[in-house]
This record gives C-alpha cells, sequence and structure tokens, in this order.
C-alpha cells in the first residue's frame, strides 16, 4: 500500500513542496552542512579548528554535532517532521547526523547507548509522536545501539523558542529526572539544538543517574553569526 500510495502521490521537497524529496537542488543548495574545520567541543563551523567557542552550549554537555544548520530549507524541513507529522524525513535526518558524528567525531567518545530529549506527556499527545525518540532509534540502529528512555520530563514547561537564555533556565530546572541508571557515556539526540539550555538540563539529568560524559546529537542546530560560505551547496 505504501509503494502505492508513493507512486500516485510522490514525495516532495520537505522544504519547497515542488522538488524533488527530501529536498530539491535548489533548496540543497541553500542548506547549511556543518563540516570541519569547526569547534572541537561543539561542531560549529569557523575557518579554522577551535577547541571551544562562544557558541558551544553549556556544561554539563561534553560535546556536540549536528549535519545542518537550523536556517531555511532545513528549518522548514525540521518544523513539518515535528508540527506536520513528516515521519518519513526522519530517516534522512538521521542519517545524516550519524554521518556528522563521523566526519568530526569527539575525542574519546564511544557512546554505550543513545537516549533523547523527552516531550512532555502533552505535547507527545497533541502531535501523536516524539521526534526525538523517532529520530534516536533510527540513530541507534545506524550505530548498533540501543536506544533507552534514560529520562522523563517530570514537569510541564511553556514553550521555549521565544524565550531568553535566563528564562529557560529558570523553567527547565528540574523538569528531567534520570528513569534508572545511566551508562557512562551517553548520545543524547534532540531535533534541533539552540541555545542548549534544554539539553543541558538533560545532561544534568543524565549525570545524577551515573552517566560520566553526555554528547548531544542535533538534526540541524542554530549558529550565531556568518557560516562558512563553504557549508553552502554540499548536500
Amino acid at each position: 500500500m505504501a509503494v502505492l500510495f508513493d507512486l500516485l502521490f510522490p514525495p516532495r521537497c520537505a522544504s519547497c513542496g515542488t522538488g524533488a524529496w527530501p529536498l530539491c537542488r535548489h533548496c540543497a543548495a541553500r542548506a547549511a552542512v556543518l563540516t570541519p574545520p569547526a569547534c572541537e567541543r561543539c561542531g560549529r563551523p569557523w575557518e579554522e579548528p577551535l577547541r571551544s567557542c562562544a557558541d558551544c552550549p553549556p556544561r554539563p554537555i561534553h560535546a556536540a554535532r549536528a549535519p545542518f544548520g537550523y536556517e531555511g530549507p532545513v528549518a522548514r524541513a525540521i518544523r513539518g517532521l515535528k508540527f506536520s507529522g513528516w515521519r518519513a524525513l526522519a530517516p534522512s535526518l538521521a542519517g545524516a547526523m550519524v554521518e556528522s558524528l563521523q566526519v568530526h567525531p569527539v575525542d574519546g567518545f564511544v557512546p554505550d547507548t543513545v537516549a533523547w530529549v523527552p516531550l512532555s506527556p502533552r505535547r507527545r499527545g497533541t502531535r501523536g509522536f516524539d521526534q526525538a525518540e523517532v529520530l534516536a532509534g533510527l540513530v541507534a540502529r545506524n550505530l548498533g545501539l540501543d536506544a533507552v528512555p534514560l529520562l522523563s520530563r517530570v514537569r510541564e514547561t511553556p514553550a521555549q523558542a521565544t524565550r531568553t537564555g535566563r528564562e529557560r533556565r529558570r523553567t527547565l530546572r528540574g523538569a528531567f529526572a534520570p528513569t534508572g541508571r545511566a551508562p557512562p557515556s551517553v548520545l543524547l539526540v534532540d531535533d534541533v539544538l539552540t541555545t542548549g539550555i534544554t539539553a543541558a538540563a538533560c545532561a544534568a539529568a543524565l549525570l545524577k543517574g551515573g552517566a560520566r560524559r553526555v554528547v548531544v546529537l542535533a538534526a540541524a542546530r542554530s549558529c550565531r553569526g556568518e557560516v562558512p560560505a563553504r557549508c553552502y551547496g554540499r548536500v
């Protein structure tokens, strides 16, 4: 049935809706692909390698990686995954996420398991699924690992997109808790990394649960300032 549906209604570009799936040539040329040289800690591309930078997420996150900048076509596609239920986009994003770890590995980090930043029960019920959980399952499968629900959201929090960093820290304090004993090295998956405050709250909960290092892997991340021109047109 799925094959017949695709024949009758072939998938279109997840950004503009007119070209080839998942991104047409025009949209792919405007997507920012984050590749080295970059910040060793957060993976943000620069003209030369850096050990850390002003765009790094807060501690206790050990390091972070993402294949794309959260802008333009990629941002529109991810919003389609989150709010319009375009789950068919998830395998392409997860494959790019795993590739970003392979292209720019975190020195000395070998994940024991994959976890994810959980949605609240209310938002999960509204959307019908948790996009970070879907991505985590696909990333884990690509890495030959298990995706384990190591975190629970114990307190409902308001939407964070329009809040300042100080407001985010205040509203997210105590919002996450470990569900059990965490292994030493955890790969924490989310769809988008912006300020990193939500992921840092999750990392803090995982450390309380026994983890020693938490590396965040997102489908896309925000970058303050200009991204090097070499990053465009590489999809």
